[in-house]
Order: C-alpha cells, then structure tokens, then sequence
C-alpha cells in the first residue's frame, strides 16, 4: 500500500503515515495528489478530529522537490510556475489552519519541502539519530525555500536567527535543529516520538500558529526595529563579498525574508512564490541542479567505478610522507575509523604529522562537535613510524612524497613489499603519469593514482588516475576508498597533468600572461575572483609556490625530452615568470617570504610594488569582460581538450572535478555546462575571436566544432 495513509483512533488522533511511491516521499505531482485528498478528508472530518501526527513509512521523513519538473521550466512560463507553486503551498497553509493541533514526527532525514512540512505543523518532534538531518539547503541549487519555508523560520525565530540558516543551506542533526529552534523536542526513538506527539495534542487541542494569533510580534522585531534595520543595511554588502553578485539565491532569500517581516503572513508568502518563480528559470539554478544534484548523485551511485566488482573497505592504510599531503591524508582516514601507518624518514618528522590531527581534533572538541573520548579513539588510529616493517598488512598504501620520479620510484621499491595480498599501491601524485610510476612495482596491475587536493580535510575531491596497466579491480578498491572517507570521486586515464592539474595551470597561466601583456597585476587578480574563482591566479600562484612551479617544471621538461613530448608549453608563461621571480628577485611564494604579493606580518598583504617597473604599461587596457573570458574560457578550452583526448571520460566527472578540485565558479555547474548555457555555437565563435586576438591557446578543438555543427550540448 502506498500514499498517504490516513488512520484515525479511539482517541480521534489522526496519524498521516507517508509512504509514496519510491525510496523517498517528495514534492511531486503524487505529492499533491496526496495532500489535496487528504486536506479535504481533514477538513470535511475536522469536528470529530483531536489533533493530527504527520509520519512517514520511509527511512526518511521527507524530501525535497520534484528537480527534473523545474528543470524542464522555462522563461515565458513564469505565470505557470507562479500558480504551481502557490497551489503546492496553498496546501500547508490549509494544514496550519485547520484549527486542530499537527504534530510532524520527523522520523528521519527532512530536508528543503521535507523540513517545510514540518515547519507548517504546530510542533515538531525528531528522534535523535545522528544519521538524520533537518534543514532547507535549497540554496545550494540556485533555489530557495518556496513552500513557506523563509516566512515561517522568519516568523519562527526572528531575521537574524532564520539568515544563516536559510542563506547557508544549512543542514542540522536533530540536537543542533533543537539548539537553532527548527523542532521543538526530540525522541528516543520512533514510540517515544509518537507517544510525546500524543501527549502533546491533548494538552494542546486548540492550536493556531504564532503568527496566526492577534498581537503576535517577530522575535528580534519588525522591519521597523532598529537592530532589524540594521542588519539590513549590513547584510547585503556581506553576501556580495561571499557571492561577487554570481549567485541569485542567497540575495533573493535576503530580500524575501526582509519584505516579509513588512507584510501579513499571505502576503509574504506570496512574494516567496515570486522569488522562488524568479530563480526556477535562471540558468544558475538548472546549472547547480543539473550539477550538483543529478551528476552528483550518479557520481555518488557508483560513477565509473566498475560495476561487476564486489565493494571493499580498507582497514589498515599506510601513508608515506607526513608532510602537508600525508598529515592530512593520516587525519581523513582516521576519522573514518581506518588504522593509518604514517611513515617518514625520522620518527620526529612522522609524530609532527600525527600532531596535525590533534590539533583539528582538539578544534573540533572547543567547537562541540567532537567530544575527548572520540578524540583518543581516532588519535589511537595513527602509529607514526620510521620503519618500513611497521607497513606490513596494509591493504593500502600511498606514497605522498615530493613530486620527482626518481625518488617516488625509490620509495614505491623498499615499501611495497609489506602490502597484504591483492593490496593496493597508490601515488599521490599531481602531475607524474602513473604508467610511468608504476614502472617500479611488481605488479602494476594493483597500482594507481590518488590525486588529492590540499588541504585533504577540507578538499572533497579525488582524481582517481588508472595506468595502462591498472587493474579494474584496482580501481574499484580506490574509488571505494575514498568514499570511504568521504571524499568525491572522478576517475580519469592516465597522462601528462591528469585533467586538475593540467587546466588549473591555465588558469594561473593566463594571469601571468596578462602581467607579461602590461596590465595592473592588482587588476588581474581582481578579474579572477569576479569571474567566479576563489582567488585571483597570483594569489594562487603564491599559494602553490613560484619554488615549487619552479622544480615541478624541471621535472616535466625532464619528462618531455623522455617521453618525447610537449606539455610544458602549455603553461610556458606561468614557468618563465616563475624562473624570473625565484632566480632573479628570490620571490618563490607566500612560504618563501613573497611572491606576486609582499605580506606584511601585521596588515594585509600587497601587490610586490616592482611588478609596475617591470612589467605594467599604463597604455594596455582591455575591457573587464574580455579579461573574464580570458580567464574562464582558457580553462573550458584546455578541458576539452582533455575530454577530447579521454583523460576523462563523462560530463558529469569533467563538471564535478572543475568545481570541487580547480575551484571553477559553481553557478556555471562546471566547466562542460558552462558550454551549455552559454550556447555552444556561441561559444565556439567566441573561442575563435579570442584565439585570433591572444593565440592558438583558445582555439576550438574538434570535440567542440563537432558539438556547434550538431547542435548537440554535453551531456
């Protein structure tokens, strides 16, 4: 039996048990189905009612919207998607009034529509699972809360309580959804949960919402509160430095959830209805849909992980290396429970990368979501050693060790003999090919590529890079291990760079190259941050180091004349200006005392005042957006190219691995969609505009000048 199954008792409490069609109960047209039949029976029944409990048959409580419906929304059809969304709502509205208590008994995960049911009902009681979330995290998919979701949390818990939560897409276990006021008690488990719903219902069996009541004030008061107008003032300058004026969401929530606090309750919600209908038709939001919730979700569902082989987990890792890479890879393992053998050349060195997690433990135990007991378990996980021996049995171990051939080819020799049997050897590497690696084990059939991301504990991504001879058994073992610790796989085939770190390249490459051109380096770095990066490419290029592009440039030149091949005049400018910075002025980066920027030790940091002597001419100047094209375009471009050569090998690993591993803008939904919504054709000749001003860089590659004929988009 599915639906909405409607029970009443002896007591004339209603029990609403949801159990849709599928895994999940959703927001769909079943949904309204449901809603408006079981509306009218509430409604026809009510004299006979005591009160009502809203549960669900599934895992979880409820889930969000139905996103393949808005994404099939369009511009022109805003009068539709306007009604839509009032009739979906006009529902909890009826639920709220209906003059009986409605108790929601959250059950388990109640997210976006799922958490605006509950915010409807007149109270609200979770179990305490830590599994389970609560929250509305519609904005991280260009959307924001439609069902009622912004005027009830305003209503609820005031402006300045409701932002963060609302802007930030907030997602709350259970105990934290009671600190923050989005539920009002928990439970043991799902009796205590429906028998405190009980007890609730009769000792309250005339119930309106606060805000439905005569004299009812906003907590932390009105738009005419002078704290309240305050906020105002502030918070959208706030938002536009965290947005750069890219992402529509969080100031759409901003501005509903002010106008709200001016209006009655009908009439925000319907200015809600109206911001919702704005955001459903923008590119941004069927961007991040497309993105980050349906390729993420095949990602997550086994992307191209091989699917005839059975699921493992590591118990037992070892990691060689306890510098920055090893410490940080030592502490993800641990927290996800995996005994970690961090070695380094001196037991010192190896005990000064155990101290890393110690010290993100010890955060976590001031900031209260991790407790001492919890601590010492993970810590105890962690055997820092300088004894190959101590590897024995591991099932997996990564060599994290400097980025040069010769000495990973030494470590991968003496260590790889303590593997278990049918273990894996993995290279953190960033740029050295595997097949190449891979040269110096056994059996390169177990060997393959971890390519993380620094810092490894907040980074979520993994490039998982397969040698010629990597196993597909191989493979499956590292993409179940780094979901295992939590972290996002792609998978990509072996070469030069992989497909991160060759296109993060041009995007620091270009930077440098508009420095060479004549313009204000302080100008560069600004362009970079409005396309929609985190940093500016000088910024960056400090972060990474001039030192290290230095030396990892040797090695590749190196590789170039082995291999017979021409990768380092990919990024050419980027090598010359760091040879120039390191061996001239002795500026290798941030960690070296300077690079781009001079940091002060109290102050901001500053453009390095010598770059206008050597390099800016007052008379270059070029128009802000051909800058931004320059940026973005150069890295779409070289990403196609990796497409087209098969370093990866679906959309879906090329949008994801742009966002979470380079750090391109997230409203584009990644590097390939950016292609589909800026139009493909328009597109291309805007690529051919660009290489006839700056160079064969951005020209076409075919993949692409097959797509414009087409018509087609990448997907």
């Amino acid at each position: 039996m599915t639906g909405f199954i409607y029970e009443k008792d002896s007591e004339k409490i209603v029990t609403i048990t949801m159990d849709m069609t599928g895994p999940v109960n959703a927001m769909n047209e079943e949904f309204i189905d449901l809603i408006d039949g079981t509306m009218d029976q509430l409604e026809k029944g009510k004299e006979d009612i005591a009160g009502v409990i809203i549960t669900s048959a599934k895992k979880s409580f409820f889930a969000g919207g139905d996103l393949k419906r808005i994404l099939s929304f369009q511009k022109g059809e805003e009068s539709n998607i306007f009604d839509f969304i009032e009739k979906n709502k006009g529902y909890l509205r009826r639920l709220e009034l209906l003059g009986k208590p409605v108790v929601a008994a959250i059950n388990g995960t109640a997210l976006g529509g799922g958490c605006e049911i509950c915010l409807a009902c007149h109270h609200r009681i979770a179990i305490n699972d830590p599994k389970s979330q609560i929250g509305m995290p519609e904005v991280s998919l260009g959307l924001l809360p439609g069902a009622g979701g912004i005027v009830r949390t305003v209503r609820m818990l005031g402006l300045a309580n409701a932002l963060p939560l609302l802007v930030e897409g907030k997602k709350l276990k259970p105990g934290k959804a009671l600190a923050a006021g989005l539920i009002d008690e928990l439970a043991e488990d799902a009796q205590d949960m429906k028998a405190k719903a009980r007890a609730w219902i009769k000792a309250n069996p005339e119930t309106f919402q606060p805000w439905d009541t005569k004299g009812y004030k906003i907590p932390g008061g009105d738009a005419t509160d002078p704290t309240v107008i305050q906020i105002l003032q502030v918070a959208p300058g706030l938002l536009y430095q965290k947005t750069r004026g890219l992402l529509p969401a969080p100031e759409t929530i901003l501005a509903v959830a002010a106008e709200s606090l001016r209006v009655d309750v009908d009439t925000a919600l319907r200015i809600e209805s109206r911001g919702l209908t704005k955001l459903m038709v923008s590119s941004v939001a069927k961007n991040m849909i497309t993105t980050f919730f349906f390729q993420m979700n095949e990602l997550n569902a086994g992307g191209s992980r091989p699917g005839d082989v059975e699921k493992t987990r590591v118990k037992k890792v070892g990691i060689l290396g306890a510098g920055m890479m090893g410490q940080g890879l030592a502490y993800v393992s641990a927290k996800a429970g995996i005994e970690v053998v961090l070695k380094d050349i001196s037991l010192g060195a190896a005990q000064k990368g155990k101290a890393y997690s110690e010290t993100l433990l010890s955060k976590g135990v001031s900031k209260g979501w991790m407790d001492e007991t919890k601590k010492s378990s993970i810590l105890n996980l962690i055997h820092p050693t300088c004894e190959d021996k101590d590897l024995d049995g591991c099932a997996l171990i990564i060599e994290a060790v400097f980025e040069n051939m010769d000495l990973k080819h030494r470590v991968i020799k003496e260590t790889q003999a303590y593997l278990a049997n049918n273990g894996v050897y993995a290279s953190n590497t960033s740029t050295l090919p595997i097949t190449q690696l891979a040269k110096a084990s056994a059996n390169p059939e177990n060997f393959i590529g971890l390519h993380f991301f620094s810092p490894v504990d907040k980074m979520p991504l993994v490039e998982i890079i397969i040698g010629e001879k990597t196993s597909p058994q191989t493979l499956a073992k590292g993409f179940d291990f780094t979901q295992q610790i939590q972290k996002v796989p792609i998978v990509v085939n072996d070469s030069r760079g992989f497909f991160t770190s060759r296109v993060f390249g041009t995007f620091i490459d270009e930077g440098c190259r508009m420095v060479a051109e004549g313009l204000d380096p302080v100008l560069v770095d600004a362009m970079g941050r409005l396309s929609g990066m985190p940093v500016g490419p000088l910024t960056i290029h400090d972060e990474v180091a001039q030192e290290l592009t230095k030396k990892v440039a040797e090695t590749n030149r190196e590789l170039d004349e082995q291999l017979n091949g021409n990768f380092c005049a990919i990024n050419s400018v980027m090598e010359k200006m760091s040879l120039l910075l390191v061996e001239e002025y002795a500026r290798g980066g941030r960690a070296y005392g300077g690079g781009w920027y001079d940091y002060p030790e109290k102050g901001e940091k500053q453009i390095w005042p010598k770059l206008y002597d050597l390099f800016y001419d007052e008379k270059v100047a070029l128009p802000k957006q051909e800058l931004i094209d320059r940026i973005l375009f150069r890295q779409v471009i070289e990403s196609l190219r990796c497409f087209q050569e098969e370093v990866f090998l679906s959309v879906r690993d090329g949008n994801i691995g742009s966002i979470m591993g380079i750090g391109f803008p997230p409203h584009t939904g990644g590097v390939l969609q950016y292609i589909n919504t800026y139009g493909v054709q328009k597109f291309t000749k805007r690529a051919v505009e660009l290489a006839e001003k700056y160079g064969e860089r951005f020209d076409p590659p075919k993949i692409l000048l097959e797509k414009a004929a087409s018509g087609d988009l990448f997907e």
